[in-house]
């Protein structure tokens, strides 16, 4: 077999199914040894460019909002960075099985089982591509305006054509392609981010107290869960983007290279978010730090604005498309994506000509992580004790034949861990839609995230004697 060049040595991978500019053909089928290519540096360059996104800025400055102090609020940013250690270690089962994550969780919840997350995954990517796209779009119209190229619903629709259209050619070709555009729109990225963050910081108010004068446990407990379910929300998707590299990829490469560059992009932007909501009103983020720049870089940072949710729509819009093919939708990647962007699109119009759509999508999305952070418990749970070891062939085996199907499809220590898990978070949430009865005895305080913990430990307690690599990987 001819030696294939990675995807960062140059314009092409060295991989007819999945080269740049090119359909990929592959989809959730497991990637055979001849078309691996790529090394784990890859990784670094897609975690940095999909998490330079706005987005972060925001988390930031809710952090500020709950009452916490510069420095307390520049912790829990850090704090949430280091969740990617986690994220990008998930990615190895995408080395070892060759598959996305969605369907390596088969292992965990059954064939069936695994239906009902599959599910609500691609709602939640789906809702914050929406989300991405509808803040890309309003960036785009307000440099619009700033141009002198005139206002009001027409130049909000070709706005919202041209955000659309960045986003769907990427994410259509595939792998290959995002791998990188996410590059290289990282240093274009990266360079205007760094400037934002060189303009904020001087002014920032490092001494003073937070908007409410100090934070108790309420305030600390909401800032962790927003900071944090950022990356939560990339649970189901890491080894949608290593399925490709050679199998001996190692763990340390993978967890390092990956991590390093979803910490270094979000930490950076929090800490701009973090540093804006000390100096100005971020009711309506984008405009409290437009306020605070020079005139002569607000162009430039609406640029970024848009940029930064079309390198993040791009990741989830591509493994929405792997997500459907999951829940059993009979064509191809690059079909089956049409099906997302439609989706996307009606959502972005609705968000974008009903005013109240944005808020109650927000809602109901900071709703469904009492479903991903058990989760994401159980997922990792599994992988731990199978030592990210699996039957490859089983996981695309339907029916009885399967060494997955367990009972009637469904695994009864990985749904019992799940239940216990979103009974934990149900329990102990504190969102705008629904309020657990354990909040109030708790202080105040989210315990969400922890339905991740509760479900993990569940499961390590039901499967540790049934659960190990199999015979045959």
């Amino acid at each position: 077999m001819a030696q294939q060049a990675p995807v960062s040595a140059g314009m092409g991978t060295g991989v007819t199914s999945d080269e740049v500019f090119r359909v990929e053909t592959h989809g959730i089928d497991p990637i055979p040894p001849a078309d691996r290519h790529g090394s784990a540096k890859d990784l670094f360059w897609l975690w940095f460019g999909s998490n330079l996104t706005f987005t972060y800025v925001i988390n930031g400055a809710l952090a500020v909002s709950f009452g916490l102090t510069f420095w307390q609020a520049v912790t829990v940013v850090v704090i949430g960075g280091l969740s990617f250690l986690v994220i990008s270690a998930a990615g190895l089962s995408g080395v070892r099985t060759g598959t996305a994550t969605l369907v390596i969780s088969r292992a965990a919840f059954g064939m069936r089982g695994n239906f009902p997350a599959g599910l609500l995954n691609w709602v939640v990517s789906i809702g914050y591509t929406v989300v991405n796209t509808v803040v890309g779009t309003l960036a785009l119209e307000a440099l619009f305006a700033d141009l002198g190229l005139g206002g009001g619903n027409t130049a909000r629709a070709l706005a919202l054509t041209v955000t659309l259209a960045m986003t769907f050619a990427v994410a259509m070709w595939g792998h290959a392609t995002v791998q990188l555009a996410e590059r290289w729109m990282a240093y274009v990225l990266a360079a205007g981010f760094g400037v934002l963050l060189l303009l904020l910081l001087p002014g920032a108010d490092v001494g003073g107290a937070g908007s409410g004068g100090g934070a108790g446990l309420s305030g600390w407990t909401l800032a962790f869960v927003v900071t944090l379910a950022g990356p939560f929300s990339y649970l189901p998707m890491p080894a949608d983007y290593t399925r490709y590299l050679p199998p001996d990829t190692s763990l340390r490469s993978i967890t390092v290279a990956g991590a390093l560059g979803g910490f270094v992009s979000s930490v950076a932007l929090g800490v701009a978010g973090v540093a804006a909501a000390s100096q100005a009103d971020m009711t309506d983020a984008v405009a409290g730090v437009e306020e605070l720049l020079p005139g002569w870089f607000q162009p430039v940072f609406l640029l970024l604005v848009l940029g930064g949710s079309v390198t993040n729509s791009i990741l989830t819009l591509y493994s929405s498309s792997l997500n459907l093919q999951v829940l059993g939708i009979p064509w191809s990647r690059a079909k089956a994506i049409v099906i997302s962007v439609v989706v996307t699109a009606l959502g972005s119009l609705g968000a974008l000509f009903l005013t109240d759509f944005t808020e109650s999508l927000l809602s109901f999305l900071s709703l469904l992580i009492i479903v991903f952070a058990p989760w994401g418990g159980v997922f990792l749970a599994d992988m731990l004790l199978r030592r990210c070891r699996y039957d490859t062939h089983a996981l695309h085996t339907p029916g009885r034949e399967g060494a997955y199907w367990y009972r009637a499809g469904f695994h009864p220590a990985g749904m019992a861990a799940l239940a216990t898990g979103m009974l934990f978070a149900a329990l102990t949430c504190d969102s705008e839609l629904w309020t657990g009865p354990l909040v109030a005895p708790l202080g105040g305080g989210d315990l969400t995230l922890l339905g991740s913990v509760v479900s993990g430990l569940t499961y390590g307690a039901l499967a540790r004697r049934t659960v190990g690599a199999p015979v045959a990987a």
